[in-house]
């Protein structure tokens, strides 16, 4: 029988060492392993608690509550209420308000009016042409004729500066100047005459304009500048200047003796016919005595010479 060696002391401690490290080996390992899935459980529990997430905006309001962005607010706006540009261009062609307050619209010239000639040399949107026709032949022995029709914006932007310069030139500032030029010709912009919706006419005598004042409902235009509504429409007394508004809002205007601004303002269309009566009667009164403006004809037009705003 083969006879075993005997270990030396120092060598057997660490057998010895070696086999319980071997033996505890597995506990360890399941012991790790048992801790790693309770960490894995519990920590993410706490971790929230202690570090929360990035909080989103749809976790704090619905997603069907989020606010829209100020653009789509603009770009759509509630019911009812529409920007100014949006109801100018929602009104008819031919009532469109053009005045100081109520400039032409930027784009306006992307969309080139259909002009045509009337006798005289003038041009006038070819929508009106047929009833301005019509009332020019009924002013038979009048001399009635267009001496200006459409103008293009550089047109218009010469008659306003030569208007300034004419009235420098008789020694007033520039501001005052500026002012008075803008009770006849319109700034750029501003002006009638730029729809091709506008003429003024002149005649042989002074009776073309009081036949107009009286007749011109009838085919669609009106006396756009009377005298006593020049506090509204910041306008002297034009007595050759008419509108084309449709025959339906002439008649209107005329009877009630309102101005274009009076007709679209909502309420004074909404009055009653014995309010429009009364206000009939009261514009009667007011009207100026004809003697106060007086004209007279050079070169073929006639021109104020005498007016209470100078």
């Amino acid at each position: 029988m083969k006879k075993h060696k005997s270990i030396p002391k120092r060598k057997y401690r660490k057998y010895n060492k070696y086999q319980i490290r071997i033996r505890l080996l597995p506990h360890i390992v399941l012991i790790a392993g048992c801790f790693a899935v309770i960490v894995s459980i519990t920590g993410n529990a706490f971790g929230k608690e202690s570090v929360p997430d990035v909080i989103t905006a749809s976790e704090i309001i619905p997603d069907n509550t989020i606010p829209e962005s100020p653009a789509a607010r603009i770009d759509n706006p509630p019911n009812g209420t529409e920007s100014l540009e949006t109801q100018r261009t929602a009104a008819p062609w031919h009532l469109i308000l053009i005045n100081a307050q109520n400039s032409l619209p930027d784009d306006y010239m992307d969309h080139p009016i259909d002009l045509v000639n009337v006798p005289g040399g003038e041009k006038v949107d070819a929508r009106i042409y047929k009833p301005l026709m019509e009332m020019l032949e009924d002013a038979e022995g009048l001399g009635a004729v267009v001496v200006s029709g459409y103008r293009t914006p550089e047109k218009q932007q010469s008659l306003y500066d030569d208007k300034i310069k004419e009235y420098k030139k008789q020694g007033y500032p520039e501001n005052e100047a500026i002012e008075l030029a803008q009770q006849w010709v319109a700034k750029p912009g501003t002006s009638e005459h730029q729809l091709g919706l506008a003429v003024d006419i002149n005649g042989d005598n002074y009776d073309i304009y009081l036949w107009l004042q009286e007749n011109s409902y009838k085919y669609g235009f009106i006396f756009r500048y009377p005298g006593n509504k020049t506090h509204i429409t910041n306008v002297a007394e034009e007595v050759w200047h008419y509108r084309y508004v449709g025959k339906e809002a002439a008649t209107e205007i005329h009877e009630r003796g309102i101005c274009l601004e009076e007709y679209l303002d909502s309420s004074q269309i909404q009055d009653s016919n014995e309010q429009g009566s009364q206000d009939q009667e009261s514009n009667s009164q007011e009207t100026p005595a004809q003697n106060e403006t007086s004209y007279e004809l050079r070169n073929g037009e006639w021109v104020v010479i005498d007016t209470s705003y100078q």
